[in-house]
């Protein structure tokens, strides 16, 4: 261990760790990085093919993006956002409104993503209890899901390993059988079904939409659930039964827009658009803290109203509508928009599933090998035919995990699932390379077993 690894380890609680764990495999410091590799203090180099948690969208130390920062840093670090504003933050919010579903027009700033997830919960049942329905006070979520780590944002959650010993001081969710394709009870496939499971929203609507307030949803993609993928006639479904019981649709784009399924939000897939639409990650390329949710003229207007009214969504955070961080925002927006960003990922995707296919379907305890965008997932089963999971006390993943950092491949796996969700920015070498070091410690793992 050496002495910057002893002090981060005298100083520092890491997030979603078991510090325990940081005996036998201390924190590796970083000290540069340069578009898809992370490189250390003691020069060893890393491919980040899950992107520090997702957000990274654009390759690390993006020379445009660098230069977008340097330039606002030396003019204007941070203004109050009450009362004040600035020009990048305008900005940003003109260059959104142009890639956006039309009836999104409304910016709410926040810093992170959970933030904007609470806000947006928020705003949905102020909006009710102002438009003569105070007795929408529930809110509805998927089985699996996961929308951030506050109260409220966690109560919307359904994965146990972050939400199971919170659940005395949680809300009260309606809480709806999702869609599982890889597990479906109907037998169906998620390439031709009818989306038979969503007989289960239509039960909890028909029983408690008149007490909802909104549902909340992570569109075709549940990430931390292990990248479980579903159809977009789901939310076209959804869609629907929100309009005809009068709840709203938040459509949890933290982790799944600027381009990650192949489009710029995934909600573009099924071609409908959300009452409410939560943003975050990829938002600044990963540089810096920023979230928005974004909504519709017809819900601000609920709020919009003399001062001594009480209407007014009276809810703030100190580091909304950075301009820093607007300014990177903002040329993200730009690259993507310039360089074919999305175009160019969209054509590398295909080579990047087929060559995880026809590597890790030959070995007998891959269940399923699914993708979305340049999002592909690996479920590891302990038995194929039955797709029964490994046990969680053999932690499989994460031994591949530490196998696959000794020869420079930084995956981070979500339970029995091994994922790759790189910047789009990769390159198909970089694939090869990160697949190949990836099957190498997935089956030296395997055969340990």
């Amino acid at each position: 261990m050496n002495e910057w690894q002893e002090k981060d380890l005298k100083y520092i609680w890491h997030p979603c760790s078991q510090m325990k764990d940081y005996e036998e495999m201390p924190p590796i410091v970083i000290e540069r990085a340069k578009g898809l590799y992370l490189y250390d203090i003691d020069k060893n180099r890393y491919a980040d093919v899950v992107s520090s948690w997702w957000c990274n969208l654009l390759g690390h130390c993006n020379p445009k993006i660098n230069k977008a920062v340097k330039t606002q840093i030396d003019s204007l670090e941070h203004v109050i956002f009450a009362n004040f504003s600035n020009k990048p933050v305008i900005n940003l919010c003109e260059k959104l409104s142009e890639v956006l579903p039309k009836n999104l027009c409304k910016f709410n700033f926040t810093d992170n993503g959970s933030s904007a997830i609470e806000a947006a919960m928020k705003v949905s049942f102020q909006y009710h209890y102002q438009t003569g329905n105070p007795q929408k006070k529930r809110f509805m979520a998927l089985t699996d899901a996961y929308h951030g780590e506050t109260i409220a944002a966690l109560s919307v959650g359904g994965v146990d390993l972050y939400s199971q010993i919170y659940k005395p001081i949680l809300l009260d969710i309606v809480r709806i059988e999702g869609p599982d394709c890889f597990r479906c009870p109907y037998g169906k496939n998620r390439d031709n079904c009818n989306c038979e499971c969503f007989e289960r929203a239509q039960e909890a609507f028909e029983k408690y939409a008149d007490e909802t307030a909104a549902i909340l949803v992570e569109p075709l993609l549940q990430g931390s659930a292990g990248m479980k993928i579903y159809p977009p006639l789901y939310l076209k479904k959804l869609r629907t039964l929100c309009d005809n019981y009068n709840v709203h649709f938040i459509a949890d784009e933290i982790a799944t827009g600027f381009g990650r399924t192949g489009k710029m939000f995934a909600v573009e897939h099924a071609n409908v658009s959300p009452d409410i639409m939560c943003l975050s990650k990829g938002l600044t390329g990963g540089y810096l803290p920023m979230a928005v949710f974004v909504t519709t003229q017809k819900i601000f207007d609920a709020f919009y109203s003399d001062y001594n009214d009480g209407k007014a969504f009276m809810h703030s955070h100190t580091y909304s509508g950075n301009p820093l961080a607007a300014s990177a925002a903002c040329e993200v927006l730009n690259i993507i928009k310039n360089d074919n960003v999305i175009i160019n990922a969209a054509e590398k995707a295909p080579y990047f599933n087929n060559i995880i296919k026809e590597k890790f379907l030959t070995l007998k305890n891959v269940g399923e090998v699914r993708s979305i965008g340049l999002i592909n997932a690996i479920e590891l089963v302990k038995n194929k035919t039955g797709k029964i999971p490994f046990h969680p006390d053999l932690r499989v993943g994460y031994q591949i995990y530490k196998k696959a950092l000794k020869k420079g491949v930084l995956l981070r796996p979500l339970g029995n699932v091994i994922y790759f969700n790189p910047p789009l920015i990769i390159e198909k070498h970089d694939m090869d390379f990160i697949t190949d070091i990836a099957f190498d410690c997935t089956k030296e793992v395997l055969l340990s077993l």
